[in-house]
């Protein structure tokens, strides 16, 4: 559980570096993006690894119709993920899809994952994004990119359902049935 806490310090604090510390950070200039990406790597590999060898700890048993729901809640999730790389209508839409989906993805994991070790993973992300969220808001304003091609918003929806194909089969060969049973 240590390397799992320690990653999600790690992974946080890269991100926020730029936001908390904006004149150290620009003061390191282009050694600083290198800087900022070894702990997010570092941080999301301690978090990986910190999961999958974290003791199993019940914490509550999530009844079995939520399984439906988080795959639901996955489908959006990808999809507002996509929005942020999207050059349809969709653009503009929303200001931090990325964000906003992590935070999706982490509700839908906290719905059925009852281990203390996804707690604090699926919880200690769904509170980075929402102060990720919340110092981005406070630092910059937000230019709203323009709408662009609507044929571009279908490949988003093809992608989107591709992409969730490809999650779900990572997940079954890692043991994981995102499907239930």
């Amino acid at each position: 559980m240590t390397l799992l806490i320690l990653g999600l310090i790690l992974w946080s604090l890269a991100h926020f570096y730029k936001r908390l510390m904006p004149a150290h950070r620009a003061k390191l200039g282009e050694k600083g993006k290198g800087l900022v990406t070894i702990g997010i790597v570092l941080g999301l590999l301690l978090m990986i690894f910190g999961y999958r060898w974290a003791e199993f700890i019940p914490v509550w048993s999530p009844p079995a119709f939520l399984t439906h729901i988080n795959n639901l809640l996955m489908l959006v999730a990808l999809f507002v993920f996509g929005m942020s790389a999207t050059t349809g209508r969709l653009r503009g839409k929303m200001r931090h899809p990325q964000l906003t989906a992590v935070k999706i993805w982490a509700i839908a994991h906290l719905l059925v994952n009852g281990d203390l070790a996804s707690i604090v993973l699926f919880g200690g992300m769904l509170v980075w994004a929402v102060l990720s969220v919340i110092l981005i808001n406070r630092s910059q304003e937000w230019v709203r990119p323009e709408p662009g091609d609507p044929k571009k918003d279908k490949l988003l929806i093809i992608i989107t359902v591709v992409s969730f194909i490809v999650i779900t089969v990572i997940h079954a060969l890692l043991g994981v049935s995102p499907f239930g049973g």
